[in-house]
């Protein structure tokens, strides 16, 4: 009759969260196993000692390699296992009970998921589950993991810094295990991605030796391998949770163009407000609630949100490029000065605009003063904005038109046009950019009395250069930062 194998998990450290049957297990076992680097010291063993009786079989499975810098690691560690292996399965056809050790759990990184690989099927075998290390240390920093509809991704910190920050931009939970010597690329991931400041850094959980304290403010020397970085719950039905509005920037188009900042500002959102076109440009997650509305409903919008907010959700109100730019800043600010929504905290992220981007794809159009000035007449009457455009072009300043057209304004291309003339060169160069940054990118340089205005829609933004914006041979534009004197 052969014997019966288990994989126990001892918990975290502290040897009182170890359960109740891992505890009588251990203490019945003929052969207790446990695993060690060469310096010999073992946290299982260590936590399971005061559970062990004299006269049980030891046996200490000492790993060849503990880093990944061999030529061979794989085929080292698995040349181990199988050894270990082989000497596990002697004792089983003696007859004999095995529990090997695992600290936390041992099917959570835990090194007896390799033996349990090479044996269950040959011998009856049981997994007796431990605390993890992430539970521990969510109960020692005293702050909840997951709430409501949060979900908690684990990631080893041994992936690479890149992987590590696209991972970390859902703006959920993190638990990173495995620091140690990757503690540098760690901290650099979550620098990147905008969420250093959430994490803490938790080292030997439930131990003597317990350390914790925010990441940002541990030192990368002297981390050791049991330490782990923690993003818990960021749920305003904590009792540091406190509803707000942030207004945040999304780019002139695709995630290429979305800051960390926004991008993280966007994940920890429980509630996104906006025109559906921008709201559609958003991933959004289960515990997440979109609310879209139609383009002309800003202030209606913007109250909407702030009530959100004042009711403790977390709300951010999306525009394309920067929102403080012909978009929704204004809005929400202006309502947000009503004294009902006068404890409402309210952000506003920047984002690229794109007058910024249609500029960079032509060359440095830019360069030098210019204006921003909006054809749409639904908010201000035409002869506002025929002064205006005017003014600017005596001053001759560069100009940024944005909502030159739409479906129901297209005649203020061909006045503006018109009006500009009578300032500037007919060879003065325009930038007609379209869709910068999306699937139907277009970028154009005319001549400004051939600025043809059927060709000219919404989705436009227009670059009209001063008396000095070149054009190269190259089909560059740019605007020197030296004026005449």
């Amino acid at each position: 009759m052969t014997g019966r194998l288990y994989g126990v998990g001892v918990g975290p450290g502290d040897p009182e969260l170890v359960t109740v049957k891992a505890a009588r297990l251990i203490g019945e076992a003929d052969v207790v196993v446990f695993h060690s680097a060469r310096h010999g010291r073992s946290v299982a063993r260590n936590i399971a000692a005061c559970y062990m009786r004299e006269g049980q079989i030891e046996e200490q499975l000492v790993y060849p390699v503990t880093t990944e810098d061999s030529d061979d690691y794989q085929g080292e560690i698995d040349a181990f296992y199988e050894e270990c292996a082989a000497r596990l399965a002697a004792h089983l056809d003696a007859g004999r009970t095995v529990v090997v050790l695992a600290a936390g759990d041992p099917f959570f990184y835990g090194s007896y998921m390799h033996l349990h690989k090479r044996l269950a099927d040959r011998y009856p075998a049981e997994v007796v589950p431990g605390v993890t290390s992430v539970s521990a240390g969510a109960a020692v920093i005293g702050k909840p993991l997951v709430e409501r509809d949060e979900v908690l991704t684990v990631l080893p910190g041994t992936l690479p810094a890149d992987t590590l920050a696209a991972h970390l931009a859902s703006g959920d939970p993190v638990a990173i295990m495995k620091l140690g010597r990757t503690f540098p690329q760690v901290r650099a991931a979550l620098e990147r991605s905008g969420r250093l400041d959430e994490a803490w850094y938790v080292e030997r959980a439930t131990t003597g030796k317990q350390r914790t304290s925010p990441l940002s403010e541990v030192d990368a020397d002297g981390v050791p391998y049991f330490s782990l970085a923690l993003l818990p719950s960021k749920s305003p039905s904590s009792p540091e949770g406190r509803g707000e509005v942030v207004v945040v920037g999304l780019g002139p188009a695709g995630p290429q163009w979305l800051t960390p900042e926004a991008r993280q500002a966007l994940a920890s959102a429980d509630d996104l407000v906006g025109y559906v076109t921008y709201l559609d440009r958003v991933t959004v997650s289960p515990r997440q609630r979109k609310h879209a509305s139609d383009n002309k409903v800003e202030s209606e919008r913007a109250a909407f949100a702030l009530d959100l907010a004042k009711r403790g959700r977390r709300v951010a109100v999306v525009s394309s490029g920067d929102p403080g730019v012909f978009a929704m800043a204004s809005a929400v600010l202006e309502v947000a000065a009503e004294e009902q929504f006068a404890d409402v905290p309210v952000r506003v992220l920047p984002g690229l605009t794109a007058a910024h981007a249609v500029a960079s794809r032509a060359g440095a159009p830019l360069g030098h003063d210019y204006a921003v000035i909006s054809l749409s007449d639904r908010l201000k009457p035409w002869d506002v904005i025929a002064s205006r455009l005017a003014a600017a072009a005596a001053a001759d300043l560069v100009l940024a038109i944005y909502n030159p057209a739409s479906r129901s304004r297209t005649w203020q291309v061909e006045k503006a046009r018109d009006l500009l003339l009578e300032h500037r060169s007919p060879d003065t160069p325009v930038v007609v950019g379209r869709d910068v940054g999306g699937p139907e990118e277009e970028v154009r340089v005319v001549r400004l009395a051939d600025l043809d205005p059927s060709t000219v829609d919404m989705r436009c933004l227009l670059l009209i250069g001063s008396s000095q914006t070149k054009l190269t041979d190259r089909g560059t534009v740019f605007t020197p930062r030296r004026y005449p004197g």
